[in-house]
């Protein structure tokens, strides 16, 4: 394909609020050497779009700046050094932005045949943050985990995944999402005044790592049942430093094995979403990006390209 092809992609040419996102049409990128560019199918909107929209995070470069990052799609050009071929489908990363028809890739993995590009592309970074998460934890066979915010998108992964480790999960949510929580292989219980008493009550024995994926003031709670601060992490309390709490936000090569891993395990029907995505056209990634804002609504939302 071409470079002087052109294709329709998001971007803003400032911070604010979701009316700042324009479609626009660009040049297709080519990948050099060792790059891969990908056709995107799906693209995953986070709360990190937004909030790097809105200027509450930093941006990727100077302006105008490309919305997105989260893809799956199939590979249609890829440099002779590239460890993928045209053809392969894939799940990952985009770099330049993933609200868009194409992309060049960042860290990516082999999309499962049983796996919908429209599921896929709600594993990365869910399943990257739960899984570098927990080696940091370093969580293992017949220990208690507890997490806060189960129900989400980086929580559902959180459980499944240590409950795949032989570790016993507590798990908390709101009251209308305690028998997800239950599904997913954790012992429910309710967030907010009390939670202390009732994990207590639960696991008498205690609680040997936190992985607080919903903040909401919960490191305190925390610190209470553990005792210290050791083996607890955070992914959404900006508290965390003055708490003496790690703030996770980097995972490495063990979040990307859990990607593959998680993906194998959603196609084969062993591990599952915390709900159905929830689909937008490219064109309205402004309404998309509200709806994430609100933090309402279990399962991802997805932008489809086509």
């Amino acid at each position: 394909m071409a470079s002087n092809q052109r294709m329709r992609a998001i971007q803003y040419d400032r911070v604010g609020g979701p009316e700042v996102l324009e479609q626009v049409e660009v040049p297709i990128p080519d990948p050099a050497a060792d790059q891969i560019r990908v056709a995107i199918k799906a693209a995953g909107v986070n709360p990190a779009d937004w909030k790097m929209r809105s200027g509450l995070m930093p941006g990727p470069g100077a302006f105008p700046r490309r919305a997105g990052f989260e893809i799956a799609g199939v590979v249609d050009a890829a440099g002779p050094a590239a460890l993928f071929r045209a053809g392969d489908r894939v799940l990952g990363w985009a770099q330049g932005g993933g609200y868009a028809e194409y992309a060049l890739a960042g860290p990516l993995v082999r999309k499962p045949s049983g796996l919908s590009f429209l599921d896929a592309a709600a594993i990365p970074v869910a399943a990257n943050t739960a899984g570098g998460g927990l080696a940091e934890l370093g969580v293992k066979s017949g220990e208690t985990l507890l997490v806060n915010g189960a129900s989400g998108a980086v929580g559902a992964f959180v459980v499944q995944l240590a409950r795949s480790f032989g570790a016993t999960v507590v798990g908390t949510a709101s009251a209308a999402n305690q028998d997800l929580v239950r599904s997913l292989g954790a012992v429910a219980t309710t967030y907010g005044a009390g939670v202390v008493d009732r994990v207590r009550a639960l696991v008498p024995d205690g609680i040997d790592a936190v992985y607080d994926c919903a903040g909401h003031g919960f490191l305190d709670a925390a610190i209470e049942l553990r005792g210290s601060t050791d083996r607890i992490i955070t992914i959404a309390d900006g508290a965390a430093a003055d708490k003496g709490v790690a703030f996770f936000s980097r995972p490495g090569k063990d979040g990307l094995d859990a990607v593959e891993r998680v993906a194998q395990l959603v196609a084969s029907g062993e591990f599952r979403l915390p709900g159905p995505a929830r689909p937008y056209p490219l064109a309205a990634a402004a309404a998309a990006q509200r709806e994430s804002e609100t933090g309402h609504g279990l399962g991802k939302i997805v932008l489809l390209p086509a």
